[in-house]
């Protein structure tokens, strides 16, 4: 999970459709606006390039009971299906960072080594605790065959986008003055990449060896 800067002007169908009994809060202005803010990931997993969006709503409004959540802009949050499914467990509800109102790199550890996926709280705070316990099911819950693809798929896209960082940092290392992989290194980092969260704490627990990179995380 890493920090979105939302559009502050909500899509006009939010407010023409919250008038109807039955109103859509998933209308094409919608998608596409949390598609731009979230530069196309799902804000839990980082997956990037979803074919089938769905809009997830941070706090939960119980079969429209709570209509006011319904179609308030600033609770609604671009998932992927896989996501969205397991945030539905009660336990998570009201319990996880608004990565749009904080940062939740400094609430948050996510790591990638030796092939497993490792999410902790850097704060004891139940919000953290829970977001880390939903990111880390995101790319371990294998309690059925579905969510055990689906788990597997995130794990192995990640990995190959840590080895790209990998493989680019050493290329770095050994030409420091070479622009093609700063340019690279750049984009890599840039919190609209893909499982920028991952890619960017790797990088901040060996800035030691690659000091140059600082201005990048931030």
């Amino acid at each position: 999970m890493i920090k979105i800067h939302r559009n502050p002007i909500p899509p006009i169908s939010l407010a023409i459709e919250k008038q109807k009994a039955h109103g859509s809060y998933n209308e094409p202005d919608v998608i596409q606006q949390l598609k731009e803010d979230s530069n196309d990931k799902c804000y839990i997993c980082e997956l990037g390039g979803l074919s089938d969006p769905e809009v997830e709503h941070l706090r939960p409004h119980h079969g429209r009971k709570i209509r006011e959540r319904v179609f308030d802009w600033n609770n609604l949050f671009y998932a992927c299906p896989h996501c969205n499914n397991l945030k539905k467990e009660a336990r998570y509800d009201d319990k996880i960072i608004d990565c749009c109102a904080e940062d939740p790199e400094k609430k948050l550890e996510q790591s990638y080594e030796e092939g497993k996926v490792s999410v902790h709280s850097l704060v004891d705070e139940e919000c953290a605790v829970m977001t880390a316990e939903l990111i880390q099911a995101s790319f371990e819950k294998r309690n059925t065959g579905i969510r055990q693809a689906a788990c597997q798929y995130r794990v192995d896209r990640l990995a190959e986008s840590m080895n790209v960082l990998y493989k680019t940092l050493e290329n770095h290392r050994k030409n420091p003055e070479s622009q093609r992989y700063i340019k690279s290194l750049r984009s890599s980092l840039s919190r609209r990449s893909i499982f920028a969260a991952f890619k960017r704490n790797y990088v901040r627990k060996h800035i030691t060896d690659y000091p140059d990179l600082e201005d990048f995380l931030l």
